[in-house]
């Protein structure tokens, strides 16, 4: 199985091909559509759109894993994130690809066994896992490739697939109890 990884994004959008026959995955491709030239953010959201279909022509994936968008404070980019992330999906429903969606924090726990780790450390055991050469210029890269990885890991292993989604039921649970008791606190004029 062929799978395009992104790592979604309106400046820098990383991607990745993981090529999953045989004993060990192999790169066919890894690298980063830089968006930040492009000044007007609708052309950004098409050239994402234009690129991710360019991408699953050329290289014909099976499957298109990409990270679900965060829970951050600047709800704008949160929203931003969202409608990048939604383009590449839409490209890949109109290519008639699968599409399985990762949390960042099982990917983390996937390929590191920690849930918050930064970057550089994704990057550093993709290296020594799949045994490419140079870490990329931009992490967005490897992001990518490791959406892709925890996508294969999945597919090889789908009970780890279930207890992440139950995992990720009781966090989501959890968060929004949190960000009532936040909302509460910073307005109680408008709680009675």
């Amino acid at each position: 199985m062929l799978i395009l990884g992104i790592d979604p994004g309106t400046q820098i959008l990383g991607y990745s091909l993981l090529d999953t026959d045989g004993p060990t995955p192999k790169i066919e491709a890894m690298d980063v559509l830089y968006l930040k030239k492009i000044p007007e953010f609708n052309l950004r959201i098409r050239q994402i759109f234009l690129s991710t279909t360019r991408l699953i022509d050329s290289f014909h994936p099976d499957h298109l894993a990409i990270e679900a968008p965060f829970f951050g404070k600047n709800v704008q980019s949160m929203l931003k994130l969202g409608r990048a992330q939604g383009v590449a999906i839409a490209a890949a429903i109109s290519r008639d690809l699968s599409v399985t969606e990762y949390e960042p924090s099982v990917i983390k726990q996937h390929i590191t066994g920690n849930g918050n780790a930064s970057k550089e450390q994704v990057a550093a055991i993709l290296r020594s896992i799949l045994g490419f050469e140079q870490t990329p210029k931009y992490l967005d890269a490897t992001d990518a490739l490791a959406v892709a990885y925890t996508c294969h890991l999945h597919l090889s292993n789908p009970v780890t697939d279930i207890q992440d989604q139950l995992k990720s039921k009781q966090k989501k649970h959890k968060s929004a109890k949190q960000q009532w008791s936040d909302f509460v606190n910073q307005n109680p004029n408008l709680v009675n």
